[in-house]
């Protein structure tokens, strides 16, 4: 047995490594922990209310955030990518939904956080290259149902079966920066196409139920619109809310430049949209 000074040496060098290399793969500004001070300021009063009241006012927090695409691809080297300060829809649904689940385990710290957001947007929870990143919609579901973040509810609600081929990325690998000129890792996301066509489909509520099936879609639920587009599953993401009645949804909007609550019904948001179909509802755990 090593002798106490030793062994305690020996853990706290272990403990520190491992901490250090932790922080060395993430990506972040010293304004993003500036930002989690500020939010952590602001759900304080509301830490021991209901999962959907704390999903609610994390999204509204970032109301007129901006939207900027392509700020998970700045690097050569995948890494979590920790960005507060602006967000495309699909970030901003990830980063409210760690942050809530940062808030309802009890421990809000940052590195909690981190650790949050990368079990959310990696298969398995694992940082390991550009494939570990959950790129399709569909996916990022199944594995997050998986880790029970996430409950299917589309389904229930009277959706559909959705089995087209997904294979967009590896159709257009020239709209993807690290897969124009990569080989190997076109054929790891060829392989990840495969594994996501062979499990069947997934579900969906087309868009001609929306309005019928609108007192059952819940408030806070995460949202994402499928669409006709060739190889591809979902084209936006959000979190359905009510207000007075009515149905529309919280998201980081392109035509906007930011986030926003949608002045638009989702029912008409996807009638206005030529290849929207309808939409997948899960519920956030």
């Amino acid at each position: 047995m090593l002798p106490k000074p030793i062994h305690l040496f020996l853990f706290f060098s272990f403990f520190f490594d491992v901490q250090v290399s932790f922080t060395q793969s993430i990506d972040w500004e010293p304004q993003d922990k500036i930002i989690f001070e500020h939010y952590r300021k602001h759900i304080d009063p509301i830490r021991s209310k209901s999962k959907e009241l704390i999903l609610q006012q994390t999204a509204e927090f970032f109301l007129n955030a901006p939207y900027v695409t392509g700020t998970l691809d700045k690097n050569d080297t995948e890494r979590l990518v920790i960005n507060l300060r602006e967000f495309d829809c699909v970030t901003f649904v990830e980063t409210v939904i760690a942050l809530a689940n940062t808030v309802v385990s009890d421990d809000l710290s940052f590195d909690n956080f981190a650790s949050q957001l990368k079990r959310i947007r990696y298969r398995n929870g694992v940082v390991d290259g550009y494939d570990s990143r959950l790129h399709y919609t569909s996916d990022w579901i199944y594995d997050n149902v998986k880790k029970k973040i996430l409950s299917e509810a589309s389904q229930r609600l009277g959706g559909i079966s959705e089995t087209k081929t997904i294979d967009f990325m590896t159709s257009h690998r020239t709209a993807y920066r690290l897969l124009k000129t990569d080989d190997q890792m076109l054929e790891r996301i060829r392989n990840i196409e495969g594994e996501i066509n062979a499990r069947g489909g997934f579900y969906y509520l087309p868009k001609e139920k929306l309005e019928s099936a609108k007192v059952d879609i819940p408030h806070m639920a995460m949202i994402a619109f499928t669409t006709s587009i060739k190889g591809l599953d979902t084209t936006h993401t959000g979190f359905s809310y009510k207000k007075d009645g009515k149905l529309t949804f919280i998201h980081a909007s392109s035509a906007k430049n930011n986030v926003v609550i949608d002045e638009k019904t989702l029912s008409d948001y996807c009638k206005k949209q030529k290849s929207c179909t309808g939409i997948t509802v899960m519920l956030v755990r």
